[in-house]
């Protein structure tokens, strides 16, 4: 193994090269969750620091609403969406790469 890439298997090198990272809430209904949230706690801080019951209770409405919305948004087709992943190794192709490994 040379700079983290086998070098005997063309399958393995196409695997790292096509390897990805989850996309965590880069979409319209993980933004609209943090947003309706971002509010709720701003409203249940002044809420609570003030002593206004009434921006209290707002906030915490808010908080169950912003997680439904963001559930509903999800639901409807607005979140992340799943990307295939690589096929797995075969035996061979396994049991090469943790010859390598050892070596």
């Amino acid at each position: 193994m040379i700079g983290g890439v086998f070098n005997d298997s063309a399958k393995e090198q196409r695997l790292m090269a096509e390897e990805f990272h989850e996309d965590h809430g880069h979409s319209v209904a993980g933004w609209t969750t943090v947003a309706f949230l971002l509010v709720a706690a701003i409203c249940v801080g002044v809420g609570v620091a003030w002593g206004i019951h009434a921006l209290y209770y707002t906030g915490g409405a808010l908080a169950v609403v912003g997680v439904a919305v963001g559930k509903i948004l999800a639901k409807m087709g607005f979140g992340n969406h799943t990307r295939p992943t690589a096929p797995p190794l075969t035996p061979e192709e396994q049991a090469r790469a943790n010859a390598q490994r050892a070596s």
